[in-house]
């Protein structure tokens, strides 16, 4: 393994950054936010990054104690990477730099990818409570894990069962909402959010 580049300064700041400071780690953590990873499915969902640097961060995250690599069982078979303890624990930090890039963030650009999931983060940091909810926006459907202490915080696709709260809403809501422009509650109250399900979470949002 590679050895890592330090700062070298007495700094917890600095220390931080010696682990995660590399392009493309924490994006790395926010793809394994959801669960365990194959390869190729990383590699699908970061668009740019060439395959010897993501080996290379996989490899260091590793070393540093931020994923694990293990096999799946027959008929599976392939390898997975996971988020541990620690690395799970980079969730607030990514929540606080995607608070801070909301303006940041402006209009669309030609050259620029989008993922449906990668709205799931601004959309836990919008709403309260806990539960499942399930979201339908034009580039597809994900879910996520609102409260979790626990495990993935959102999964590609509908949700496993029935969720405790179904949200349909266009993109250009949903980038409003990132951009700390709109909020949960105005999105449901215009009806740029339609909400559905029986969940406390769907009747938290429609009485709101």
């Amino acid at each position: 393994m590679s050895r890592r580049r330090s700062y070298d300064q007495y700094c917890s700041a600095a220390r931080a950054l010696d682990t995660v400071g590399d392009r493309w780690t924490l994006l790395i953590v926010r793809e394994l936010l959801a669960g365990p990873r194959r390869y190729t499915d990383l590699h699908a969902d970061l668009p740019g990054v060439s395959t010897d640097v993501l080996a290379g961060r996989l490899r260091d995250m590793e070393r540093d104690g931020l994923t694990t690599r293990r096999r799946l069982p027959p008929p599976g078979a392939a390898y997975v990477y996971e988020l541990t303890a620690r690395g799970r624990e980079l969730l607030p930090v990514l929540q606080a730099l995607g608070k801070w890039g909301e303006g940041e963030l402006g209009e669309r650009r030609p050259t620029d990818a989008v993922r449906a999931h990668w709205f799931a983060l601004p959309l836990l940091r919008a709403l309260e409570g806990e539960g499942v909810v399930e979201v339908r926006l034009e580039e597809g459907d994900f879910h996520l894990y609102v409260g979790a202490e626990d495990g993935p915080v959102y999964g590609d696709g509908p949700a496993p069962g029935e969720p405790d709260a179904r949200l349909t809403l266009d993109t250009g809501t949903c980038v409003a909402l990132a951009q700390g422009e709109l909020s949960v509650v105005d999105a449901v109250r215009t009806g740029r959010m339609e909400v559905g399900g029986g969940g406390t979470l769907a009747k938290a949002l429609r009485e709101a």
